[in-house]
């Protein structure tokens, strides 16, 4: 039976377009779609398969009255405004399950690509520059690592972290155990958290809770030579406090795959000055929001919200 069509406006994995044909939807596959155009045809739709182009807000929900569901390629959903969405009885589904392990892959190589020197040892390499004591890194063993979010890529993270002997430590306000399986970890509130670890890493979404949680005020309560890893969202780091706490060296380094501005075409003259400083930091390492983007995860997130959607 025809359930009606899907507008899939992003590159998916080849398995998502018949997968949602043999379960009854026409899909009209359409990944160079920008944003307004969604905005036009979307009222034809009974679902709507997104990544973070498209924000799908009440004026967008309004205008589509025929929409079941809307599928997040990712695990992001401040994209969407999910009371809306739940007052016109539109399903909303993610699929965090599917880019975890590639999530918590990337933070550790992140990571150990800051602690080693590798990005400047391998550019001054190139040139024939010859330098040991300059680019000696240090170990992660005996370190404590503090993870802010335990939902499923702060588990990922953790996991990978089992075989370098550090101290684990978990704040998530809305998981009220951590699941005997990990134990290796300890739960912390937030406070002693961030004044016992070496290393903080954020896997939270983004909401009032969460926004600029890495501020001054929480630098100000670290270890000396702090590092902080992101790999959430943007807007979960105060960039120029962050920035502060790297210029003084209270902030050892900083890993960053996530950005308050992802879009540097878009700059105005104070991001691009922001942004010029952090560049130019040889304590950083920085990618741009790939950590969830792999070939098996492109794969297993298809997977995931096809089983979702089959469940509606």
């Amino acid at each position: 039976m025809k359930k009606g069509s899907v507008l899939i406006t992003d590159d998916v994995h080849e398995i998502l377009v018949p997968g949602l044909e043999q379960l009854g939807y026409r899909c009209d596959y359409r990944p160079e779609i920008s944003l307004d155009e969604t905005r036009v045809i979307v009222k034809n739709y009974a679902g709507l398969v997104i990544n973070s182009k498209i924000r799908v807000d009440r004026e967008m929900l309004e205008s589509a009255p025929g929409l079941r569901f809307v599928a997040r390629l990712g695990s992001g959903l401040d994209i969407i405004d999910l009371p809306a969405a739940a007052a016109r009885g539109v399903q909303v589904l993610s699929a965090p399950e599917g880019n975890c392990n590639a999530v918590g892959e990337h933070a550790l190589g992140m990571l150990l690509c800051l602690a080693n020197k590798l990005l400047r040892a391998d550019r001054e390499i190139r040139k024939k520059i010859w330098r040991r004591e300059a680019n000696r890194g240090f170990e992660l063993e005996g370190k404590t690592v503090g993870i802010i979010g335990f939902g499923h890529t702060g588990p990922a993270f953790a996991d990978k972290l089992q075989g370098f002997n550090v101290r684990i430590l978990v704040c998530d306000p809305y998981i009220q155990k951590i699941p005997a399986k990990y134990k290796y970890v300890s739960s912390a509130t937030l406070s002693e958290l961030v004044k016992r670890s070496d290393i903080i890493s954020f896997h939270v979404s983004l909401t009032t809770e969460t926004q600029y949680l890495l501020n001054d005020e929480m630098i100000a309560r670290t270890k000396e030579g702090v590092i902080f890893i992101n790999t959430s969202r943007g807007k979960v780091v105060d960039t120029a406090a962050l920035i502060r706490g790297l210029s003084t060296g209270k902030v050892g380094g900083a890993c960053l795959d996530v950005f308050e501005n992802e879009k540097p075409e878009s700059f105005d003259s104070e991001e691009d000055a922001l942004y010029g400083q952090l560049y130019k930091m040889d304590n950083t390492v920085l990618s741009p929001h790939v950590a969830g983007w792999t070939f098996e995860s492109k794969r297993k997130i298809s997977e995931s919200l096809l089983g979702k959607v089959r469940k509606l």
